[in-house]
């Protein structure tokens, strides 16, 4: 049994002009963000269309397939479901909440808001631009790229704290929709934190995953391990 999840970030928020750390500030979507994440919601439909093949079409089911599971019993887990999601949630934060009725809104769907997966806090740097805390923080920002891990933004969230409470919250998730597609709509950061729990990637290498707006990422759930078919996808490129 297999659960597909698409992971996916928010679009463009307002005011996006220069890069800025929102985190735990409650910003809205722009008109071009909303655009952002119609354009992954069609991306999704044309990927749920295909996940029959994708899925057991792979040498993976293979590798997953218990002992005495043939082909014919794997090929009657598929149904109308494949080509459709079941489920929806979302951060709390407002720009999270309208990508997520945007992607919800095909399947007739209402999204779930998960406090849990909420932007980790960036303390005293909320609001500011990249070029600003470079220049008021210098020595505090360049120890944050270079290990994220090992420190956090000036009166932030620490990073283990912020993944506790994301891969609880994904594992909720996962547990109670075995089996179906479902569909996550977060920020880079939480993001990250997911790619690299599921990867099994050491979480001081965040910022080696890219995260554009309305990014959309696909995870595998099999029995034995997840498998990450497509991270950083979509048409907004």
């Amino acid at each position: 049994m297999v659960t597909t999840l698409y992971l996916v970030r928010h679009g463009e928020t307002e005011g996006s002009g220069l890069n800025r750390y929102h985190g735990s500030m409650d910003i809205g979507l722009s008109e071009k963000g909303s655009i952002q994440v119609r354009k992954a919601a069609a991306f999704i439909g044309v990927l749920l269309s295909q996940s029959t093949f994708s899925r057991y079409g792979s040498y993976l089911k293979d590798v997953h397939k218990t002992v005495g599971e043939s082909a014919e019993e794997i090929s009657l887990l598929t149904d109308e479901r494949d080509s459709k999601l079941s489920a929806v949630y979302c951060s709390d934060l407002g720009r999270a909440v309208k990508s997520a009725e945007i992607i919800a809104e095909p399947y007739g769907l209402r999204s779930t808001v998960v406090p849990n997966l909420r932007e980790r806090s960036f303390g005293v740097w909320e609001g500011m631009s990249f070029i600003e805390i470079r220049e008021k923080y210098p020595d505090e920002f360049a120890v944050w790229a270079e290990n994220p891990l090992k420190y956090s933004p000036v009166g932030g969230e620490n990073t283990l704290k912020v993944r506790d409470r994301v891969i609880g919250a994904l594992e909720e998730i996962v547990n109670r929709h075995r089996g179906e597609n479902i569909s996550i709509v977060a920020h880079g950061g939480v993001n990250r934190i997911i790619l690299c729990h599921v990867l099994g990637a050491p979480l001081e290498n965040i910022f080696r995953i890219e995260q554009d707006y309305a990014a959309v990422n696909v995870i595998e759930f099999w029995d034995k391990y997840p498998v990450v078919k497509l991270i950083n996808g979509g048409a907004n490129g």
